[in-house]
C-alpha cells in the first residue's frame, strides 16, 4: 500500500500553461521577447499600476528598485524580520543596513509604531513584507513616509491579487516587487515583477536588469543580468488569468481550517483584518509553545504531511549575528512566531479528505499528554 504524502504546496499547472511554455519554445523565444512586453501590460492591469518591470526573481526587482532610487552605503531600510532573508539581502548587497523592526503576533506583519520609532535621518526606503498573502497596515505606513520622506517599497512576493482596502498589493507604495517562485500563488519557477506608477523608475530599471545598458552594446548604468526568459513569461501570462480563481480555492481551504482549528486547544490560525483579503499563500498557524510545535511538526511528517516553518528570524541568522552583531531578545515577537509557527499544506489539489486527515492529527497530536 503507497504511503499517504500530502506536500506542503504544489503549483496549479494545465495543459493551457504546458502548451504555452511549449508554443514559445517552439518559436524559438528563449531570452527576453514579446511575452515579457505582455506579462508586463498585463501584470500592471492586474495591479492597477502605470508600470510592471519583469525581472528573473523577486530579489532581482527589489534589488533593482533600491538601487535605482539610489540607496547604497550608509543609508538604512525599515523591514521585517519574520521573512525570507532575500527581502533584507537585496538592501545588505547595496551597502545598506537593513533596520528590523518587531512584528504583529497576529497578522505576523511589521507594525506602524515599531516603524516609526524606527526612523532617522539615514532612512531611505520602508519596505513592508505582506507576509503569507495579506497586507501589512499600508494606511498608517504610508502616512509615516509621507511625512519623513522616505521611500516604500512593498515586498508583494507572497501577496500576487491580495487587496488593502480595495487595492491591490503593489500599488499602494512607490514600488511592489513580486515573486513567481513555485510556491507562490502565481508560479513560473523562477521569476520576478516590480510594480510602479513612477514611469522614470520603471525606464531606470529596465536598463539595470539588462546590464545597465539602454540600447544594444550602449551602457548607461552598471547593472546586472536581471532579465526573464520569454518562455517563463510565457507560462506567467496564462498563471495570471488563472490567479484569482487560485486565490479563491486557497481562500475556501483555509477557511475550513480556520473554522476547524479555533476548536483545537494550545493551537492559534491566521488572523486576517477585515478591510484586508487574504491570499493565502502560505497558511500559517502558531502553537502555544516551541515544545508544541516541535511535537506537531514531528507527528505530521511521520504521518506523511509536509510542514514549512516560515520563516526562521533573519536576524538570528548566522551571517547576520556575524555582520550586525544581532542577539535572541532583540525582536522578540518575531522570535516567539518563529519558534512556534507551522505552515499546513495549502494548495489548489488539496483534497477535503486529506485537508481532514491533516486537521484530525493536529487535534490528536494536541489533545495528547506531553
Amino acid at each position: 500500500m503507497k504511503k499517504r504524502f500530502i506536500p506542503v504546496a504544489d503549483p496549479y499547472l494545465t495543459k493551457a500553461d504546458v502548451r504555452a511554455v511549449t508554443r514559445a519554445l517552439e518559436e524559438k523565444r528563449l531570452s527576453q521577447g514579446e511575452n515579457v512586453e505582455e506579462f508586463e501590460k498585463e501584470f500592471a492591469r492586474y495591479t492597477g499600476t502605470k508600470e510592471a518591470v519583469a525581472f528573473n526573481s523577486g530579489t532581482a526587482a527589489i534589488q533593482a528598485c533600491l538601487h535605482a532610487i539610489g540607496v547604497g552605503s550608509g543609508d538604512e531600510v525599515i523591514t521585517s524580520p519574520f521573512t525570507m532573508a532575500a527581502t533584507s539581502n537585496a538592501a545588505v548587497v547595496l551597502g545598506a543596513r537593513p533596520v528590523f523592526v518587531d512584528i504583529d503576533l497576529n497578522t505576523f506583519n511589521i507594525t506602524p509604531e515599531n516603524i516609526e520609532a524606527a526612523v532617522t535621518e539615514k532612512t531611505r526606503v520602508i519596505m513592508p513584507v505582506h507576509y503569507a498573502g495579506q497586507c501589512a497596515d499600508m494606511g498608517e505606513i504610508m502616512e509615516i513616509a509621507e511625512k519623513n520622506d522616505i521611500f516604500v517599497l512593498e515586498d508583494a512576493c507572497e501577496a500576487h491579487g491580495a487587496l488593502y482596502k480595495g487595492r491591490k498589493a503593489g500599488s499602494i507604495g512607490q514600488a511592489g516587487a513580486f515573486s513567481f517562485y513555485p510556491n507562490k500563488n502565481l508560479a513560473t519557477g523562477e521569476g520576478g515583477m516590480l510594480t510602479t506608477n513612477d514611469v522614470e523608475l520603471a525606464e531606470k530599471c529596465k536598463i539595470l536588469r539588462a546590464h545597465g545598458q539602454d540600447a544594444r552594446y550602449h551602457h548607461v548604468e552598471i547593472g546586472w543580468n536581471f532579465k526573464m526568459p520569454d518562455f517563463v513569461a510565457a507560462l506567467g501570462r496564462v498563471q495570471l488569468q488563472h490567479l484569482d480563481y487560485v486565490i479563491k480555492k486557497k481562500n475556501e481551504i483555509a477557511s475550513y481550517y480556520n473554522a476547524r482549528l479555533r476548536k483545537v486547544k494550545s493551537v492559534y490560525p491566521p488572523v486576517t483584518k477585515s478591510d484586508r483579503t487574504h491570499t493565502y499563500m502560505l497558511y500559517t498557524m502558531r502553537t502555544k509553545t516551541h515544545e508544541h510545535r516541535e511535537r506537531l511538526v514531528h507527528t505530521l511528517e511521520k504521518n506523511g504531511v509536509e510542514t514549512r516553518l516560515s520563516f526562521p528570524s533573519v536576524h538570528l541568522q548566522p551571517a547576520y549575528v556575524k555582520r550586525y552583531g544581532f542577539k535572541r531578545g532583540d525582536l522578540p515577537v518575531s522570535e516567539q512566531a518563529s519558534d512556534t509557527i507551522i505552515c499546513l499544506p495549502i494548495f489548489v489539489g488539496l483534497m477535503r479528505k486529506d485537508q481532514k486527515f491533516i486537521v484530525d492529527v493536529v487535534e490528536e497530536t494536541m489533545r495528547r499528554p506531553r
